[in-house]
């Protein structure tokens, strides 16, 4: 009897933000949430109702049909929850044996090694004030030591707040040794809000004064299609 994955939606887009922005992808996306995230958006994936539940064999016949893109992003949702980490597993192993890349969007509440060990980039989510949410800073330690050469650590900024707790979490991670996964700043875009410039301009402006220690890249799907539609 072949794993089911529970998933929202499989759809051809191109990554929209962090270090791969740009990079054409099939995005195959779990349905089932509990984070709980105030500023997520994507909020239609947290209920774990799923409306669609295909074998691992049919999500790769549906990636198929989405012409000749060799990479998969595994997003949500939150695709770790531990409902979902068996049908994530033998997907990434299916994916893996077919000479597939795959991108694993983490929602950094967990590290699962089987899984991460398989990806051939993580990103990692460190949340911050406005979210609601914290994560644990041994887990970005764990990551950084184990998965620096393919993954990045991504923080959602929606305030000034927001800034200085990642700015000080990153400075006392440091003390420990050099990071050496790339960390990357995103401002604020919600579902239906319109673009704040002067929200990104003060990130950059912060970022400058702390010495550049990240890099900030904004969320290029919402630019080109809108905010209203969840894209990646």
């Amino acid at each position: 009897m072949e794993t089911i994955c529970h998933l929202h939606s499989i759809y051809r887009g191109t990554e929209g933000e962090g270090i791969n922005i740009g990079m054409p992808q099939v995005f195959v996306r779990f349905q089932g949430c509990n984070i709980g995230c105030l500023n997520c958006d994507s909020m239609e994936t947290w209920d774990f109702e799923a409306p669609m539940k295909l074998s691992v064999s049919q999500v790769f016949e549906e990636i198929r049909k989405e012409g000749l893109i060799h990479r998969v992003s595994i997003t949500g949702g939150d695709p770790l929850h531990p409902k979902h980490v068996p049908s994530v597993l033998e997907l990434a192993k299916f994916l893996k044996e077919h000479h597939f890349e795959m991108n694993l969007e983490a929602s950094g509440t967990r590290i699962v090694d089987e899984i991460f060990d398989l990806v051939d980039f993580i990103s990692f989510d460190c949340k911050t004030p406005s979210t609601g949410v914290k994560t644990p800073e041994k887990l970005l330690l764990k990551l950084d030591e184990q998965y620096a050469n393919k993954s990045q650590i991504k923080s959602v900024i929606a305030d000034e707040k927001d800034f200085k707790y990642v700015k000080d979490l990153k400075e006392n991670l440091e003390e420990s040794g050099k990071l050496m996964t790339p960390w990357v700043l995103t401002p604020c875009f919600n579902t239906g809000d319109q673009f704040n410039p002067e929200l990104s301009q003060m990130i950059f402006e912060l970022n400058y004064q702390a010495g550049s220690p990240f890099r900030v890249i904004g969320q290029q799907h919402k630019f080109i299609y809108g905010s209203k539609e969840l894209r990646i």
